[in-house]
């Protein structure tokens, strides 16, 4: 049986080991006390949020909760430290500052300062195309008074409305998109051009755009269409540019909703007993039964998908006059935004962005003009077809009606409606140029 061996070392040797496992440990405790870092933290401000994003090395537990007396909101990280700054926050709507402090334990503490109470929401976001671990931290006000327009009685002659477009600036904020190989971000270009699109189509009598992302932004994919929906949207148009793994990949394409992405959002809005009270194709679902209901949406579904084939089809049309096409028609896909079930959808991938020339041409405003007036020149087309009720342009495509009076010519009252001779007859299906007085002449508008 041996007994217990018992090693004497030399004094120096003994305190050099006694150093290296102090170090050891210390180094392990510090490891286990602060097991990530906070490097930045970045706040992006949209109409009806602040984002901010918390850059980590590492995952980490959080747990996010209010205090009032003042307004405050606080965010612990377990096991976390700073090593970067927080961010400035000029004119705020929601905070007035963010301060943080390290906790015992080693946690760090963020507390943000409020103008008023939020309601915030939380989530961690696993590393993607080279960022790492990021925590978000979405708040948005609580109690907001609801804004919108006063309704007042208007004459019948006046309730005529703008053909509403909505244009969606694809990924935006935390979600950069496609980056070409110079640098270039797709969420900015798809904004630019999105931009120029929202100014081309005001300044078109009759139609008027709206931006999904009027900023550098993230807004989830259904959020998109929720906007689109509110806004009484005739045509939702959702602006991206293509990537490929091949540099030389080119050309734009044009995409709406495939028929098993339209049938899977059918299911889910059958399901989801907060879509019922929505109006969909002008039909609430709410009280029907599941199965009258499912043809309604059915319906409704079907005829939206036909219309936007016709208008993807007029864009793609125009994109073709300008510039290189990818593919040989519209394509189908089951991208979210294109899913709504009554607003005509189409979604733009107007070149690839991941080629050297075409990056730059999606970065040069000149090119993003070209781009615009070519979609729109497609909306119109779609547009003068398809013009819905109600509208300014459905008003506008009504003929004027004219009573002869003595005297007058059938030349003399073209010319004083500016319409050619030979459209005149036609409308009216006139064989020669023989009015009587009396007599209704429907005058073609343009």
């Amino acid at each position: 049986m041996l007994g217990s061996l018992r090693v004497k070392l030399p004094d120096p040797l003994r305190s050099a080991l006694f150093s290296w496992l102090l170090f050891g440990l210390l180094a392990g405790f510090a490891t286990d006390v602060a097991a990530a870092s906070v490097s930045e933290v970045r706040a992006h401000v949209a109409p009806d949020h602040t984002r901010f994003v918390f850059e980590l090395s590492a995952p980490i537990e959080h747990r996010v909760f209010a205090l009032s007396r003042p307004e405050r909101l606080v965010v612990d990280l377990k096991q976390t430290r700073l090593s970067g700054r927080m961010p400035a926050l000029p004119s705020n709507p929601l905070v007035k500052g963010i301060r943080s402090a390290a906790r015992k334990g080693g946690d760090l503490r963020v507390v943000f300062d409020l103008r008023q109470r939020v309601v915030p929401k939380s989530f961690l976001l696993s590393p993607v195309e080279g960022r790492g671990y990021r925590l978000v931290v979405d708040l948005r006000a609580a109690d907001r008074p609801r804004r919108g327009p006063v309704m007042t009685a208007l004459p019948e002659a006046s309730r005529a409305r703008d053909v509403v477009i909505a244009i969606d600036a694809g990924h935006g904020g935390e979600d950069p998109g496609a980056i070409g190989p110079h640098g270039t971000h797709e969420k900015q270009v798809v904004l630019a051009i999105a931009r120029e699109l929202a100014r081309q189509i005001d300044a078109v009598e009759g139609m008027r755009a709206v931006l999904v992302r009027s900023g550098d932004y993230f807004i989830s994919l259904r959020k998109r269409m929720e906007i689109a929906r509110k806004q009484g949207a005739d045509l939702f148009v959702s602006i991206h540019a293509d990537a490929f793994r091949n540099p030389r990949a080119r050309g734009s394409s044009v995409y709406v909703v495939s028929q098993r992405g339209a049938s899977s959002e059918a299911a889910r809005w059958l399901a989801e007993k907060e879509n019922a009270s929505d109006l969909i194709g002008g039909v609430r679902l709410d009280g029907r039964e599941p199965a009258v209901a499912e043809v309604l949406l059915d319906l409704s579904q079907s005829a939206t998908l036909r219309d936007s084939i016709l208008a993807a089809r007029e864009v793609f049309r125009s994109l073709r006059s300008i510039g290189k096409i990818h593919g040989s028609r519209v394509q189908r896909a089951g991208f979210v935004v294109l899913k709504s079930p009554d607003i005509p959808s189409m979604l733009i991938e107007t070149a690839f962005i991941s080629n050297p020339e075409e990056e730059r041409k999606l970065a040069d405003p000149v090119h993003q003009k070209r781009l615009a007036s070519a979609i729109l020149k497609g909306i119109q087309r779609y547009f003068d077809q398809h013009t819905p009720e109600g509208t300014l342009l459905a008003r506008r495509k009504q003929p004027i009606r004219h009573r002869i009076r003595r005297g007058e010519t059938l030349s003399g009252i073209a010319a004083r409606y500016a319409v050619s001779l030979d459209r005149l007859r036609r409308e009216n299906r006139l064989r020669g140029d023989r009015i009587v007085v009396g007599q209704i002449l429907k005058i073609p508008r343009g």
